[in-house]
């Protein structure tokens, strides 16, 4: 990233950072964290695993159940927040939400390993659990009733992709004098603008 001269497209930005940091982090520089607003208006936050980024936005996969996904069907919008340690970077992204196609859930859903397919039928994400036995038999459950099988993706397992409205990007100074970009568009289509943020 140039701040002087940034690209036109975040995204390409975005994926350059990416690469340096799967160079550099020690575990996951993939990991995101996702935050999302309940009804009555409290904000949640959890660090999830991207699994996708194109130049229509970022996406993970998970519960439709959750309360993120439960979360996210209410407002329809999120946020996100990268930070590479290894590099002093930080990317935070703002924009809206939609539930990913089937064959994009069902390619995605069969590239994981086996032991994951069971634990998407076998946890019921983010509720109550009385002991890890009963977690344990619910998968003991599943193992048996795919033994000798594929593993089917549950219906109520899908992914969002996050589309972009805003893409702010960070980068560590000396003095605290930090480098920020921010990236704006008002719908979809529109051509991204560039505003240069105090640090």
């Amino acid at each position: 990233m140039n701040f002087q001269s940034p690209p036109d497209n975040p995204i390409t930005a975005f994926v350059a950072w990416l690469s340096e940091a799967e160079k550099t982090e020690m575990n996951d520089p993939n990991a995101m964290s996702v935050a999302t607003v309940d009804d009555i208006g409290m904000p949640n936050v959890r660090v999830v695993l991207l699994k996708g980024v194109n130049d229509d936005g970022f996406v993970f996969y998970t519960n439709l159940e959750s309360a993120k996904s439960n979360e996210l069907s209410s407002s329809h919008k999120a946020a996100l927040c990268f930070h590479w340690k290894s590099l002093n970077r930080q990317v935070r992204v703002r924009g809206k939400v939609e539930q990913v196609c089937d064959e994009d859930a069902d390619q995605y859903y069969a590239s994981r390993s086996r032991g994951s397919q069971i634990g998407a039928w076998a946890s019921k994400q983010s509720t109550p659990l009385s002991d890890r036995e009963t977690l344990e038999a619910r998968v003991k459950e599943f193992e048996e009733k795919f033994a000798d099988q594929k593993v089917p993706r549950p219906t109520h397992w899908s992914g969002w992709l996050i589309k972009p409205q805003e893409i702010e990007f960070w980068q560590d100074g000396d003095f605290r004098l930090h480098d920020r970009i921010v990236y704006r568009r008002s719908n979809d289509t529109s051509d991204w603008q560039t505003t240069r943020l105090f640090p």
